[in-house]
């Protein structure tokens, strides 16, 4: 069951990745020639007498693609995606992403429409938390920390994740009026070069409202875009190791851990692979859609474009590195799953 989870995850925002490719493309008039779910040998394909666009299923389910007339070469077919102006090519190329972006948040928004609102106020401490010795108490409300204004749980969270682990000023409110707890520690957890901190308390529930859900999922989807940015940020920095990461196999099992705590946790998930594919997605990395973006804003500002062979073995040096990084983040998945 974990694997089909999984597949379904995956090939669900796959789908959605490529739709918006597809539709975008549609909006312009230009000529697709596939679209793809999967990659390798096709299983089913369908091509459509009144576009001749073929639909396809194919064996391998780790991505899909929109093969559009003049994508990769010049062409004076009627449609093609070379012969459209740079703004459109920018939009077709970003709004996988989007997509991916936009069902994120919207996951988010279920998520937060169907579980109880966590607020920021303190409702009791954990068993041995570090924060009572240091003046925070029951019923006290955070509103900043670190001189960053606290509106909900979710950024409160962020901040503590990343503020909390030295010593930062906190302003609750207490009894109606601010008070200032300086040289606040969290508990902190460390893993490698990496040290966290963390919420040693529970929080009460709050009042749900149109507003509150709409400020909630707004903070919610921030903090999860936050911890994908710093997170690619400790990577390149090296305070997190490639031996922290996980491929396909990796989040499979995580995917199926979240599927066995309830659809909440899965819907996090989903929610966090999402805006993760998103995000990853516009790096300006060689074969990913951020490099083609990369390319077109060199056109659209120098109103030259790269030779396209130039491109093209650009792109392919940046393909054949991400899949030999993908063959070794999965090498390491699977032996984390023996180990």
């Amino acid at each position: 069951m974990t694997i089909v989870i999984a597949v379904l995850v995956f090939g669900f925002l796959i789908f959605i990745h490529e739709l918006g490719h597809f539709t975008a493309a549609r909006i312009f008039k230009v000529k697709v020639n596939e679209f793809s779910i999967g990659m390798g040998p096709k299983l089913i394909s369908k091509t459509s007498k009144k576009t001749g666009t073929a639909y396809s299923l194919r064996l391998l389910p780790i991505g899909g693609f929109v093969s559009m007339a003049g994508e990769d070469e010049e062409s004076d077919e009627e449609g093609a995606l070379n012969s459209k102006p740079v703004w459109q090519r920018m939009i077709i190329i970003a709004a996988g992403a989007f997509m991916n972006i936009l069902v994120g948040v919207l996951a988010v928004f279920i998520i937060v429409v169907s579980t109880r609102l966590p607020s920021n106020t303190v409702a009791k401490f954990r068993e041995g938390s570090v924060l009572p010795a240091q003046g925070l108490e029951v019923g006290d409300t955070i509103v900043s920390i670190d001189g960053k204004t606290v509106r909900t749980a979710h950024d409160m969270r962020e901040y503590i994740m990343f503020d909390g682990a030295e010593e930062c000023d906190v302003v609750v409110l207490r009894d109606g009026g601010e008070v200032t707890l300086p040289n606040v520690r969290f508990a902190t957890a460390s893993e490698g070069k990496l040290t966290v901190g963390m919420m040693d308390f529970y929080v009460k529930e709050a009042e749900k409202t149109v507003g509150s859900v709409l400020v909630n999922t707004f903070y919610y989807a921030k903090s999860s875009v936050t911890t994908i940015w710093k997170s690619l940020l400790f990577l390149v920095t090296g305070k997190v190791g490639v031996d922290q990461m996980s491929g396909p196999v990796g989040v499979t099992s995580a995917i199926g851990d979240a599927a066995k705590r309830g659809l909440p946790d899965l819907l996090d998930l989903a929610a966090l692979i999402a805006l993760n594919l998103g995000i990853v997605n516009m790096l300006p990395f060689p074969a990913l859609d951020g490099g083609r973006f990369v390319f077109l804003l060199f056109e659209l500002i120098t109103r030259k474009k790269v030779p396209r062979k130039v491109e093209g073995y650009i792109h392919f040096a940046g393909l054949v590195l991400l899949m030999g990084f993908m063959i070794l983040i999965t090498y390491k998945d699977i032996l984390k799953l023996f180990s």
